[in-house]
């Protein structure tokens, strides 16, 4: 049945080219060279047309030149890829809630140039996007933590998801999959129950190049969510496939028996938000309309930012028209100390009232898993 539904001829005359990134600069550590994956990274480097590849001969990635602007440091390394070893303090895997039980790391940073990124406050250094050449170690964990957690193992809500695993904490991984090929991977390997049976991978994206996850083993244990929003939001998120486009990757890889999700985020309070994200919502329940057996969730997430984020995210789009005062704000500490501005009471309760009625009467098949 799936696949009648992915052999309509209107719908493959529908699918667009996919949103692919290019990067100009790739750079290989030392370490990164004798990790077997790599071969298969340069591999697909070449054949998307990189030109610049340099096979360094230590692991220290080249620091900025001098004289170099912030932004256009930012420029710099945006258009690069790092391939490394991620070292073990990032294989350890640490709980995320409330998406999954555990994060797992394919890379650290993202090829997409959203103005509220919440990488800005969250990865230190220019944003070149790290990807981690030792696959196998970085996979490994799945295999002795399944059975525990305390997001979806055990939990009477989401126990069907068995042992989650996150792989979209720190990076878009469909946005560098046609360079990596570290998601089809993890997905074959975890589908085909190489680390047992109790375990699902999850990740949210932007993208919408799913054609060659399509016929790949998942055996229903990946998650695959589109980041989805209003139209006056999408226009921050840059370099990322537009929303339509998003959409109908969503169907295609419903259709292929994925279970799937719908991320919105971040809301904001938009002019005529109620009316955007109604439209949101509809377009989705007309694009999954005629899937079966569908399995959709869904996650909402308003927007936030911290101090830290602030300084950077205007530093790299000085000319943003991005919400970020903090007098129309409410300051949120953590236990630690920190802080993050969310909407005001009103506003969040505003926003929540509506997504509450809105979810059930206009996309009924999702389970919504949470509110932040």
């Amino acid at each position: 049945m799936p696949a009648q539904l992915l052999d309509r001829p209107e719908r493959r005359s529908a699918v667009a080219a996919p949103r692919l990134w290019t990067p100009k600069h790739v750079l290989v550590t030392r370490s990164a060279q004798q990790e077997g994956h790599t071969a298969e990274i340069l591999r697909r480097v070449e054949a998307a047309g990189v030109d610049d590849v340099r096979l360094l001969t230590s692991d220290r990635l080249p620091t900025a030149p001098k004289g170099e602007s912030e932004r256009e440091a930012y420029a710099r390394a945006k258009a690069t890829m790092a391939v490394v070893v991620a070292p073990p303090s990032m294989l350890k895997p640490q709980p995320i809630p409330p998406s999954a039980d555990w994060r797992l790391d394919l890379a650290r940073g993202c090829p997409a140039h959203c103005q509220y990124c919440y990488l800005a406050g969250s990865l230190s250094g220019p944003p070149v996007t790290r990807v981690h050449a030792n696959l196998d170690a970085v996979l490994a964990p799945i295999e002795h933590l399944t059975g525990s957690g305390s997001v979806t193992t055990g939990s009477e809500h989401r126990a069907a998801e068995g042992t989650t695993f996150e792989l979209s904490c720190y990076t878009d991984p469909l946005g560098i999959e046609h360079l990596t090929g570290s998601l089809a991977t993890a997905i074959g390997r975890v589908g085909t129950g190489r680390y047992g049976d109790g375990a699902s991978l999850r990740f949210t994206t932007k993208f919408d190049d799913v054609g060659p996850l399509l016929a790949l083993p998942h055996g229903r244990r990946t998650r695959i969510r589109f980041s989805g929003n209003a139209a006056e939001v999408e226009r921050f998120e840059g370099g990322t496939a537009r929303m339509p486009q998003r959409i109908e990757a969503l169907r295609r890889v419903a259709a292929a028996g994925y279970p799937v999700g719908l991320t919105i985020a971040p809301v904001m309070p938009v002019e005529g938000w109620r009316e955007s994200y109604g439209r949101l919502l509809d377009d989705v329940a007309a694009a999954l309309a005629d899937v079966p057996d569908l399995d959709l969730t869904a996650e909402i997430i308003t927007h936030r930012f911290t101090p830290g984020s602030k300084q950077v995210i205007e530093s790299w789009y000085p000319r943003t028209k991005l919400d970020l005062d903090e007098s129309q704000r409410s300051a949120k500490r953590s236990k630690f100390g920190g802080v993050k501005y969310v909407y005001p009471k009103e506003t969040m309760g505003e926003l929540r009232a509506w997504f509450t009625d809105a979810m059930p009467a206009r996309l009924p098949a999702a389970r919504l898993l949470y509110w932040t």
